[in-house]
């Protein structure tokens, strides 16, 4: 019997994997994935054609990169859905509006006309009832230096030169935006607490409190 089965995790089930940068995402999703026997869904960096670009010019090259982001990420909601769910995905769509576009926005980065087209994207494609949330999202939260380390340890050279204050602004407004999250149920998970990369045994913890949750939601009902 498997991780799913034991724990009774609907084969339908979409689990959306949430948190700031170097924060370990990317791990937990193929961990969690290969556990329940899911498929995965990354976030397209490498080939995002704006990133380089953002990195060495956040004003001008803001906007580009959200919209990309946006139409990435709602084509892959799109298809994780047509599949009939079994996904785990890195990183959620709502991030894109609630953290990066309002902070450019915020801090003088993305003018109000290029931030209020893409709110306007944002709610026209996942604010109406025909959008299809996540049943999961597990928040991975971190003390910041931590979370730093990890960043210079993966070695991105683009992360690399980025000013240590853009990443405390980041981690900061992560920890607001989950505190007033609603868009579905939420796990949160301190990484020192669940550190797949020393343990391997611990995603077993994290799919029985996960198994919790979705018990509580609407998979269940009726059943």
């Amino acid at each position: 019997m498997n991780l799913r089965e034991k724990y009774e995790i609907p084969s339908t089930a979409v689990i959306t994997i949430a948190g700031t940068v170097g924060v370990g995402k990317s791990t937990l999703t193929k961990a969690l994935a290969d556990a329940l026997n899911f498929r995965t869904s990354f976030e397209k960096v490498d080939t995002n054609p704006y990133l380089d670009k953002f990195y060495s010019d956040f004003k001008r090259w803001s906007f580009h990169l959200q919209i990309f982001f946006l139409a990435e990420r709602f084509k892959e909601q799109k298809k994780i859905f047509e599949y009939g769910g079994g996904f785990v995905q890195d990183r959620s769509i709502y991030e894109d509006v609630g953290i990066f576009a309002k902070m450019h926005y915020e801090k003088g980065t993305m003018s109000k006309v290029d931030y209020e087209t893409y709110k306007g994207l944002f709610d026209a494609m996942v604010m109406t009832p025909y959008f299809h949330h996540p049943d999961l999202l597990i928040y991975l939260e971190g003390p910041f230096d931590h979370i730093v380390n990890r960043i210079h340890q993966r070695g991105r050279k683009m992360e690399q030169d980025t000013p240590i204050e853009y990443w405390k602004e980041l981690y900061s407004r992560y920890e607001t935006w989950i505190d007033s999250f609603n868009s579905c149920p939420v796990l949160r998970l301190n990484i020192c607490d669940y550190d797949l990369l020393k343990n391997e045994d611990a995603i077993e913890e994290i799919v029985k409190k996960a198994s919790n949750i979705l018990k509580e939601s609407h998979l269940y009902k009726g059943k």
